[in-house]
């Protein structure tokens, strides 16, 4: 049996804000303003996991009102959903991620970000898709307002 599961997360950029994707801390003027660390990518990926079972969203799981998950890396709750998909007993069959971002130019980045999810989805390289794309200046993205990232992830009964 194999299910299908789609994620999509948006954050504003800030000044005075750490800009983590992927797990990886990039050079930028601006960070991700959030209760955690404001990882889109990975609360997409996360988003997608969860939704693959119905098994909620991230904020059912680590909501912004508790003060547990101020300012929590967000590599550390894809974990705990890793662990909830275990659970079910599926595994990562694979997944298919796009940032959309103006700035910073994020290529470079990519293969320790692909690296960092598959460690923690316990998955082969082969089966993390990263990409990222511009807004080509439109929409809040386009005019660096934000970052947002979608997902599309297939979990496999084990």
């Amino acid at each position: 049996m194999i299910r299908i599961g789609h994620g999509y997360d948006v954050h504003r950029l800030v000044p005075e804000r750490k800009l983590i994707l992927g797990g990886v801390e990039i050079p930028h003027t601006l960070g991700l303003l959030g209760h955690s660390d404001a990882d889109v990518l990975l609360h997409a990926i996360s988003d997608a996991l969860l939704g693959a079972l119905a098994l909620g969203d991230i904020g059912k799981h680590f909501p912004d009102t508790d003060p547990a998950y101020k300012n929590a890396d967000s590599l550390e709750l894809l974990k705990q959903v890793v662990a909830l998909i275990q659970q079910e007993n599926y595994k990562l069959g694979n997944l298919d991620a796009i940032i959309i971002a103006q700035k910073p130019k994020l290529a470079d980045y990519i293969p320790e970000m692909r690296q960092n999810i598959a460690q923690v989805c316990h998955a082969d390289l082969s089966q993390i898709s990263i990409k990222a794309t511009t807004e080509e200046r439109l929409g809040f993205t386009g005019e660096e307002k934000g970052i947002s990232a979608h997902c599309v992830a297939l979990l496999i009964h084990c």
